[in-house]
């Protein structure tokens, strides 16, 4: 008789997921409460049930756990009661699977997994409730639940959980560095198909490919592709029907997870023929502005204050400032704190795991590259990709 667990994908070990209910009860023991309540819907930003289960959320069916201080999980899925999801084999700390035909388009069976919760909280008798991802819970969801709770006190709970889950293990490294071996493989596959008469949509399936035959779960490959002098900036797949033509500057960004569900990203720029020497100017500042961030990526550094160097230095060499995000922690989320914005407050600590892509760009030029950095106990460590950062030439 088949095993069902040959169905599995790469998991995470039971000795690290209790690692993990271990610090986070720890914290809900410090604090006084009785519960933490976690939802997300997608894998691309939903590593909080992915953190606690081992479980990723997928394509907005919205995913609750219920993860008590004293005893085991429950699980709420978008699935049918008499056979809630994910299958019992699957899971483990979880003692209860619940279920209901809920979706979001559905906008009246918006409180169906809420009502699941607050029944497993009133049976509890949860006094303290912690939420997990305040920005991941819809307002029916928690209009009803707070409404159906009134004795309960709801803290926000997603710094603590954001804290412990942003330094990673060992295990989790080992796994990163797997991703990011994945993503050198699927470069090299890219270059092969970087050449005159190629869609950009083409290039955004060939990755999709090689990077789902390697071992990926979830991707965003974006694109770039501009002739000398007009510029562009990333497309998302609505927006990739231009045909690639020779002197183009073309970039792709890779950025998905490997076996196990974490996330790193990789780009490289690529030229149809030999660029011009204003591209290889701007592709020369991207470096040094990289250079700058990993320099200062030290445990107990403020992202802010290294946000605004790097901006400085930009403008000082006649490039644009950052204008939305250029370097931030990834794991089981695509983005996750610490990222360098004025307004985070998580320093940088030794075992993050950092993307770093500093975008130059100007009137005539738009080019950038991108890898992936564990922080150490004094610096940041070497680029965990091992494709050299240069501009490449097909």
């Amino acid at each position: 008789m088949e095993d069902p667990r040959e169905r599995l994908v790469s998991s995470i070990a039971t000795d690290e997921l209790e690692r993990r209910w271990q610090a986070a009860r720890a914290w809900m023991q410090d604090e006084g409460v009785d519960a933490l309540l976690v939802r997300n819907d997608e894998e691309y930003f939903g590593g909080y049930v992915k953190w606690f289960t081992d479980i990723p959320a997928r394509h907005s069916y919205p995913f609750t756990v219920v993860f008590p201080l004293a005893d085991s999980m429950t699980t709420i899925t978008s699935s049918p009661p008499a056979e809630p999801g994910p299958k019992p084999w699957a899971l483990r700390g979880v003692k209860q699977r619940l279920g209901a035909p809920y979706y979001p388009s559905l906008s009246y069976t918006a409180t169906y997994d809420a009502a699941l919760a607050v029944g497993v909280l009133k049976e509890m008798r949860a006094a303290t409730v912690g939420i997990v991802g305040r920005s991941y819970f819809s307002v029916p969801f928690y209009e009803h639940l707070t409404g159906q709770l009134p004795q309960v006190r709801f803290v926000d709970a997603t710094a603590a959980i954001d804290r412990i889950k942003a330094i990673k293990s060992p295990a989790e490294i080992a796994l990163i560095r797997q991703t990011a071996a994945l993503q050198d493989q699927a470069f090299a596959h890219l270059c092969t198909c970087v050449k005159p008469g190629v869609r950009e949509l083409d290039l955004f399936a060939e990755v999709h490919y090689i990077c789902t035959r390697l071992g990926c779960e979830r991707l965003q490959v974006l694109t770039c592709s501009y002739p000398p002098g007009e510029p562009a900036g990333f497309n998302q797949r609505h927006f990739m029907n231009r045909t690639l033509k020779a002197g183009d500057h073309v970039v792709v960004l890779i950025e998905g997870n490997g076996p196990g569900g974490y996330y790193t990203e990789i780009v490289r720029p690529i030229c149809i023929g030999e660029p011009l020497p204003e591209v290889r100017a701007a592709f020369a500042v991207a470096m040094e502005a990289e250079a700058l961030t990993l320099s200062l990526l030290k445990p107990g550094a403020e992202p802010s204050k290294i946000l605004r160097a790097h901006n400085a230095f930009m403008v000082a060499r006649g490039y644009a400032p950052e204008g939305r995000l250029y370097a931030h922690g990834e794991g089981y989320d695509l983005v996750e704190p610490p990222a360098m914005l004025a307004d985070e407050t998580m320093t940088i600590q030794a075992g993050m795991n950092m993307a770093v892509h500093p975008v130059a760009k100007n009137k005539s030029v738009y080019t950038t590259l991108c890898g992936n950095y564990i922080v150490g106990e004094k610096d940041v460590g070497d680029c965990l990709h091992q494709t050299p950062k240069e501009l490449f030439v097909v």
